[in-house]
């Protein structure tokens, strides 16, 4: 196991970071959500499906 992970330890590395960057993402989008901000990004006062994504 120690010969797998010195021999890919570029791999390695760049697969934790890329990993902990989509956590990072993921928990900002949750605690987004849950501050009731919109995931698309614009209001939802002039959004035809504004009825479909959020309870009023």
């Amino acid at each position: 196991m120690i010969e797998f992970l010195a021999a890919n330890s570029g791999t390695v590395v760049v697969a934790v970071i890329i990993a902990a960057v989509v956590a990072l993402i993921v928990v900002n989008m949750i605690k987004d959500r849950k501050k009731g901000k919109s995931s698309c990004g614009c209001g939802c006062s002039n959004c035809p499906s504004a009825g479909m994504c959020r309870k009023k």
